[in-house]
């Protein structure tokens, strides 16, 4: 079969810019993999499309940082910048936190983005604020049309890192009456991303004053994403 030229002048134009990108993709990533592993680190709000509140918990990650800096003698900045799913400079964040209520939209080139970020050492948390489960899973499933997200063991690494969560999430705030749940999705055999649902660890990393939360409860919330970031800085498999 005689395939016609424009077609394959197409395809082989395709198949090139793929190949510059990750490329320019994967230089990008291995200049700032060696700033992380200088000490100084950033971890990066992901926004997205789609008319969802990603912008959601604005002093959640700060909080999370200056705790980690406490507790596990880490040097995140605390200054928390706001990064594109399609956008080269993920590359330069091992962790970004999507959060929110509702509607995500990826499109083909964000979700390629963000799979070739989590493919090359990224991490992705995914903290529901109440309705974003629906809209999350097949824009996840995009990027990962291959991988289902699987409920993590309560004996998983994540919940025994420098704290100790014997019976998997704490729960902070009610949303239907069920028990939290902490979903993976796992890419030759390392987390990429880990989904806490039922749980709402982003409210519980807010100000005080912001939920009125007890302050055991967001002192749980807070070990809980220190394990997190401690668990994905350490970059383990499993």
């Amino acid at each position: 079969m005689r395939i016609p030229r424009f077609t394959l002048q197409r395809y082989l134009r395709t198949m090139l810019f793929r190949i510059i990108a990750l490329a320019i993709m994967s230089t990008w990533a291995h200049v700032h993999m060696f700033t992380w592993a200088q000490g100084s680190y950033q971890i990066a709000v992901l926004k997205y499309n789609g008319g969802g509140d990603w912008y959601a918990n604005p002093s959640s990650l700060p909080n999370l940082a200056r705790f980690c800096n406490t507790e596990l003698g880490t040097d995140i900045i605390t200054e928390i910048p706001t990064v594109e799913v399609g956008s080269p400079e993920l590359f330069g964040f091992p962790i970004v936190h999507l959060t929110g209520h509702g509607n995500v939209v990826f499109s083909q080139a964000e979700a390629e983005n963000l799979r070739n970020y989590l493919i090359g050492g990224g991490f992705l948390h995914i903290s529901d604020n109440y309705g974003l489960d629906p809209f999350i899973r097949p824009m996840m499933q995009r990027v990962f049309p291959e991988l289902e997200f699987v409920e993590l063991p309560f004996g998983h690494p994540i919940y025994h890192q420098r704290f100790d969560f014997p019976s998997g999430l704490p729960k902070v705030h009610e949303h239907d009456n069920q028990p939290p749940k902490g979903f993976g999705l796992f890419w030759e055999g390392r987390l990429v991303c880990f989904y806490d649902f039922e749980c709402d660890l982003g409210d519980g990393w807010e100000d005080a004053g912001v939920h009125g939360d007890s302050e055991a409860n967001r002192t749980r919330a807070l070990q809980m994403g220190a394990n997190i970031v401690q668990f994905a800085f350490s970059g383990a498999e499993n």
